[in-house]
């Protein structure tokens, strides 16, 4: 099961416009992506699951990946998450 480790770099950290952005790249996959934070974990295809978190600037994140196509699921995630600006 792939997983990776991410700081969230973005001033106001993951609100609901790239919140938004990373549940739909989630839903084009048919692994299950699970995010999680301070002892949390959510359905990264659920933007309240997601949005529930309150996740801020600072926060450290871990994004799973269980599913026929999960490395790619992950890498997605991954370049949304750059893409954004929202960590590293």
């Amino acid at each position: 099961m792939p997983a990776k480790t991410f700081k969230v770099t973005s001033e106001s950290g993951i609100h609901a416009r790239p919140a938004t952005t990373l549940v739909n790249k989630a839903g084009q996959f048919s692994s299950e992506l699970t995010i999680e934070y301070n002892g949390k974990n959510a359905n990264l295809k659920s933007i309240m699951g997601v949005m529930a978190m309150g996740i801020q600037q600072g926060a450290e994140i871990k994004i799973t990946a269980e599913g026929p196509d999960a490395d790619e699921a992950l890498s997605g995630v991954e370049e949304v998450i750059k893409a954004e600006g929202l960590g590293e």
